[in-house]
């Protein structure tokens, strides 16, 4: 009888342990704060999965709060990259479509697709990046980490361009490898290291990097002339939304010194408005 007597309050002592164990670590924040939203951002981005970061960031950035100014760099990277990378898939699929005597109109509805979601990506970006004014000073910090995948061309476009449609399973892979590849490469450019993967990875491998100012402005500028090519009369047809981002692009442009970099952005700009104009 007395073994058993303390037997049970044993247990129930060891249950308090462990319960009290548990209950000292840092707790979680609480659902919807900043900080469950900046938590929530990093954990998503480290799995790959970089549309739910951005949905994260983009709840971050639509209040005035602790963590505003340090996302609001890393949505620039992700919403110009994913839209790069979908304008390469988009490229990818038209030239498919040239290509594919049997069944073009299977490649332009996924050219169109790709498209419209590369459109409404940069229309964000255009408009995120109006508010980076809110992040002072001469030097931007990049809070993120190396981001996955590589910058080699996505093999299974190759395919694509030849005119072979894909499985779903390789439209898949091909859909995930092209954003994180544009990914990557607008890491590398924001890091002042344009396609050089190697520098960039040591640059991020604290998830803390620091940049010039200029150097992030001047990434940003040629970021929305590029996307601002996708309204072209050839692709979506949409001259005011061209013209808006280009005007964005050399605003950006009027803080960063002239180098040769910029004064040949300048020139493209130039002549892709008077362009516009004829």
């Amino acid at each position: 009888m007395t073994a058993k007597r303390l037997a049970v309050p044993f247990g129930l002592f060891s249950v308090m342990l462990i319960s009290l164990s548990c209950s000292s670590g840092p707790s979680a924040p609480e659902k919807g704060t900043p900080a469950f939203y900046w938590q929530s951002a990093r954990e998503v981005y480290a799995a790959g999965d970089y549309m739910k970061t951005l949905q994260h960031l983009d709840n971050l950035l639509a209040t005035d709060n602790e963590y505003t100014a340090r996302a609001l760099p890393w949505t620039l990277v992700l919403k110009s990259g994913i839209a790069a990378g979908y304008m390469e898939a988009a490229e990818s699929y038209n030239i498919g479509a040239r290509n594919n005597k049997s069944d073009p109109l299977a490649f332009r509805r996924v050219v169109s697709e790709y498209r419209d979601s590369a459109g409404q990506l940069a229309l964000q970006f255009a408009e995120d990046f109006a508010k980076l004014d809110k992040v002072k000073g001469d030097s931007i910090t990049l809070e993120f980490a190396y981001p996955k995948g590589t910058a080699a061309p996505v093999a299974q476009f190759t395919k694509v361009s030849t005119g072979i449609a894909l499985t779903p399973a390789e439209t898949d892979t091909a859909q995930r490898r092209s954003l994180e590849r544009g990914v990557l490469l607008a890491a590398c450019r924001a890091a002042g290291a344009a396609n050089d993967t190697a520098k960039t990875e040591e640059l991020l491998k604290t998830g803390n990097a620091t940049v010039p100012r200029a150097t992030f402005l001047a990434d940003m500028a040629d970021s929305l002339f590029q996307l601002s090519q996708l309204y072209t009369a050839d692709k979506l047809d949409q001259p005011q939304k061209m013209e808006a981002l280009i005007q964005r692009a050399r605003t950006a442009l009027a803080g960063v010194p002239e180098s040769k970099e910029t004064k040949e952005l300048n020139g493209k700009m130039e002549a892709a408005l008077k362009k516009l104009k004829k």
